[in-house]
């Protein structure tokens, strides 16, 4: 497994990062990268939740496999070429009057191309956590 991961300092509370976070349908209202995004299932928040994601070319389906409010998101993603699974975290923890965000990808591939996909990945979370930080504050 091969992981990236990065980390902001928000000056939102830890429950506003939150809310953006478990509005899990719309990270397309923050998320730079995402183009459009849309629930596929009737559950819209905890375990099971499901969404696709439309980044240009790619088209990802995400689901939920840990929900921990107000601190704790993963999902894996469906959709990536070329690898066996990727799963995202987002820890939300308290850091002075704001949030301390981190969002974490593990890559499950064979070498070459699990650090690729990491590294890409991680410029990914950069933008996350820059379109996360902007929408909240």
């Amino acid at each position: 497994m091969t992981t990236a991961a990065r980390s902001i300092e928000i000056a939102a509370s830890p429950d506003t990062v939150w809310d953006a976070l478990a509005d899990y349908g719309a990270i397309s209202t923050w998320a730079p990268s995402v183009d459009h995004s849309s629930l596929m299932t009737g559950q819209v928040t905890g375990v099971g939740a499901v969404r696709r994601i439309q980044s240009g070319r790619f088209v990802l389906v995400e689901e939920v496999v840990r929900w921990e409010p107000p601190t704790l998101l993963s999902y894996t993603l469906d959709g990536v070429p070329a690898v066996r699974s990727v799963t995202t975290t987002w820890r939300v923890e308290p850091s002075g009057d704001g949030a301390h965000v981190t969002v974490t990808t593990d890559v499950v591939a064979r070498p070459p191309v699990a650090a690729l996909v990491a590294r890409r990945l991680g410029k990914a979370g950069d933008s996350l956590l820059a379109g996360l930080k902007e929408h909240v504050e």
